[in-house]
């Protein structure tokens, strides 16, 4: 696995890092889903009626659920584990808007016990990206962030993918280039001989297009 490692700037990366923020919002909205869940369940019991017992189980397991959820973004969501645990991957910028841009990058979506790898182009729209030039093909390096959000983990592939910007984490335009060279040429020039793949990734289901092994960068290979 490709590392990349950097002074993270905390104050910075709490400012424009949007994936800690969206890990943070999913945090507080477990939280409130297990409270909600406990409080059903515990009425259903004060109700003490035979038909209640089901419904009673569905939200205890319910609250269960959500505390785990709540627990999981507590371990994963320090900005510096986000990037010291994450791959450098290319990322490039696919499309522009007036207030936010998508981003097409290339990640491997297996898991650590899987076989081989499995490369798949993945998107994310992002409202901030300093230190980049907001125009099609903008080289982004970031690094994969692979998550399953559910208490046991199911077959080879990570439910969800993301790519999470080295720009999101410091203002150092040096750190920025040198994480830019430490990807090959090959990956980013796989990424712009794709661009218009983008809304193709978009339709695929948890917008994610799987790759061909064969048409990947020979150090890209199995």
């Amino acid at each position: 696995m490709r590392r990349f490692e950097f002074p993270v700037d905390r104050k910075h990366a709490r400012a424009v890092n949007e994936v800690f923020a969206d890990q943070r919002r999913l945090r507080i909205g477990a939280i409130a889903a297990a409270i909600i869940a406990t409080a059903g369940a515990a009425y259903l019991i004060y109700l003490n009626h035979p038909w209640a017992y089901l419904l009673t189980i569905a939200f205890i397991l319910g609250a269960v659920v959500s505390l785990w959820v709540a627990f999981w973004t507590a371990r994963h969501a320090s900005i510096d584990k986000l990037y010291t645990d994450g791959e450098l991957v290319p990322a490039v910028v696919s499309e522009t808007y007036p207030s936010s841009v998508v981003l097409l990058a290339l990640v491997d979506v297996a898991k650590p016990d899987a076989t081989d790898p499995r490369y798949a182009l993945v998107i994310r729209r992002v409202r901030t990206l300093p230190g980049h030039e907001t125009t099609a093909g903008e080289r982004v390096p970031a690094v994969a962030v692979r998550t399953d959000r559910a208490p046991r983990q199911v077959g080879e592939r990570w439910q969800s993918v993301s790519a999470m910007p080295i720009a999101w984490g410091t203002t150092d335009d040096e750190v920025i280039e040198r994480a830019r060279a430490a990807i090959s040429d090959a990956e980013w020039r796989l990424l712009t001989d794709n661009l218009a793949l983008t809304e193709k990734v978009r339709r695929a289901p948890a917008k994610r297009l799987l790759l061909d092994p064969h048409q990947l960068p020979d150090d890209l290979g199995s």
